[in-house]
């Protein structure tokens, strides 16, 4: 049996998006199982394996995690990407939060009506621009250093890059007016492990398509 961790989840991006990257980061290969139809995931209910009936599942060291949060805060601790003690993890939650705000809005926007999209959009790219990306942009400027916690690259710069190449493909000149971002960028997007992941035909997933919308609707409406 394989020692790689396991993830169950849509072929798309959702809430593994960034356990996928999270993973990539660490140098950590991985399997994965897509959820097509809506009886593997009835089975994994009644097999007991969601603790709260919701996908993403990871499967790791003989565990079977859900709940992002707490995925994300295993792979981070295990693989050294959460800080050298409690004053840089909690710097790093607060930064993580405010990425995970910010992609919150994405998932929402993408199952929206039609309709509202445009409306949506503007609201999302206006936020990023005046309450998210200034944050990470001053704190780099502060303190000068390479990253955004203790100068050490951490689960933040993960989580704070795949925002701003998720944001860039709403809105390429997103970072116009944040240098300091565009040079994080730069930086983080040249770590071996994330180049890598950043190639085509890795495990990243593409922005949600019509099809990928429509799986997952169709297995979890009414499940």
């Amino acid at each position: 049996m394989s020692g790689k961790p396991k993830l169950t989840y849509f072929n798309g991006r959702g809430r593994m998006e960034p356990i996928r990257w999270l993973l990539a980061a660490a140098g950590v290969e991985f399997e994965e199982t897509f959820l097509e139809e809506k009886e593997q995931y009835l089975k994994l209910i009644k097999d007991g394996h969601l603790l709260f009936d919701q996908v993403p599942l990871v499967e790791i060291d003989g565990l079977k995690l859900v709940q992002t949060k707490a995925i994300l805060h295993y792979i981070a601790e295990k693989y050294n990407l959460h800080g050298k003690d409690l004053r840089e993890r909690a710097q790093i939650d607060m930064y993580v939060e405010g990425t995970m705000d910010l992609m919150g809005m994405l998932l929402v926007y993408y199952f929206s009506p039609p309709e509202e999209k445009e409306k949506q959009l503007a609201s999302i790219i206006e936020k990023a621009t005046t309450r998210y990306f200034p944050v990470y942009e001053k704190a780099l400027k502060q303190h000068g250093q390479k990253f955004l916690v203790g100068n050490c690259f951490s689960w933040a710069d993960v989580q704070l890059l795949e925002a701003i190449l998720t944001m860039e493909e709403q809105k390429p000149d997103i970072l116009a007016q944040f240098p300091q971002l565009q040079a994080f960028k730069a930086r983080t997007s040249n770590i071996p492990t994330i180049k890598k992941f950043l190639q085509p035909g890795s495990q990243r997933k593409p922005p949600p398509d019509d099809a990928y919308l429509a799986t997952v609707l169709k297995i979890l409406t009414d499940a």
